[in-house]
């Protein structure tokens, strides 16, 4: 884990809904932590702006949180590296860090 991270990662496939600056994305999700997420787009949002995310599962984990975007990559990556941003959850409420770590946890436990 790199040394400015607070957060281990967890490797998904889950998809959500990303809402800003009046555009929606539904999207594919790379990584997930307690902190934050990575979001595979090609159209992302502007760096620094702020977005509702929306995720849930089959089961009754679901999660609407406020994140704000705090790095993108862009398409020219070397193969391996999808297009995105990083989003990073802003001020989670008790119910919403449970339904994370919930999510979180079945998704380690996934194959």
């Amino acid at each position: 884990m790199s040394e400015n991270r607070k957060h281990a990662r967890v490797g998904t496939h889950l998809r959500c809904w990303c809402e800003g600056e009046n555009v929606t994305l539904y999207a594919r999700i790379s990584n997930l932590s307690e902190g934050g997420l990575f979001l595979r787009t090609s159209t992302p949002l502007a760096k620094g702006s702020r977005a509702q995310v929306r995720l849930s599962q089959e089961t009754d984990a679901a999660l609407r949180a406020e994140a704000t975007v705090v790095w993108l990559r862009g398409g020219e990556q070397p193969v391996g590296r999808p297009p995105g941003m990083g989003l990073r959850f802003e001020a989670l409420d008790a119910n919403a860090l449970a339904s994370l770590r919930r999510i979180i946890s079945q998704q380690q436990t996934s194959p």
